[in-house]
């Protein structure tokens, strides 16, 4: 939809925590955003300013984490704003896990390690955001460099995290039977409240095994749970 440009459909909560961010990302896997136009991907490439460093500073976010940030967003050729997340979605701060394509990869890059609390001014080329192509939907050129202004509020435990693994593995053999995820999807609806047809809970079971079981052997494995690489996994 117009004026979600940095991102791509995020797991989306008011709350922070459960369904939404446990289950969903389970069942649909993020998409990956890959930038047109050029393959460069070195941190460098991303020019970070910090704005602001609050005295503590933990923790600090790293790949697979779940995070709340507001940006802005401005074309570096003319300082236009084409993206503000503060007049989005009733001005709610965006969640999304980071480093998995949720959003263009010089976000993905740029937001690594990084506290609640900091303020960043970033400069991405054009290959780490909309690249030769451009967006035309969120008014973005070809070959544009980037500016944002980002403001991070949270660093959660991302969905995919040995947390959420271990809560679901009720027996602790590393791996999720179809009860186990049966179990966990029901206590999900039953805290979330909403209501939902009976089929619901098959429909998504089916989706979870069928996107996830990779080797067909009626288990989730942690290895094939673990599609943000975690290390501890």
């Amino acid at each position: 939809s117009a004026g979600t440009v940095p991102r791509r459909r995020p797991p989306r909560s008011d709350m922070g925590r459960g369904l939404t961010l446990l289950l969903l990302p389970l069942a649909l896997l993020a998409a990956p955003a890959q930038a047109e136009g050029g393959t460069a991907a070195a941190a460098e490439e991303v020019k970070i300013e910090v704005l602001h460093l609050p005295e503590v500073c933990s923790p600090r976010s790293k790949k697979g984490d779940l995070l709340n940030a507001h940006y802005d967003g401005f074309l570096a050729s003319d300082g236009s704003k084409f993206y503000c997340s503060r007049t989005q979605n009733e001005g709610h701060p965006k969640w999304f896990v980071l480093g998995v394509g949720q959003v263009i990869k010089g976000l993905d890059v740029a937001m690594m390690n990084m506290c609640p609390g900091e303020k960043r001014k970033v400069i991405i080329p054009p290959s780490l955001a909309y690249g030769q192509q451009g967006y035309a939907q969120g008014k973005i050129p070809p070959n544009a460099t980037l500016i944002f202004e980002i403001e991070l509020y949270a660093v959660n435990k991302g969905p995919r995290s040995v947390e959420a693994f271990t809560q679901i593995d009720k027996d602790s053999d590393k791996k999720l039977s179809e009860l186990e995820i049966s179990q966990y999807l029901k206590e999900e609806f039953a805290r979330d409240g909403k209501k939902r047809h009976p089929s619901v809970h098959d429909e998504i079971l089916a989706d979870i095994f069928k996107k996830n079981d990779h080797d067909g052997d009626g288990f989730i494995s942690a290895k094939e749970y673990n599609v943000y690489q975690h290390d501890e996994l």
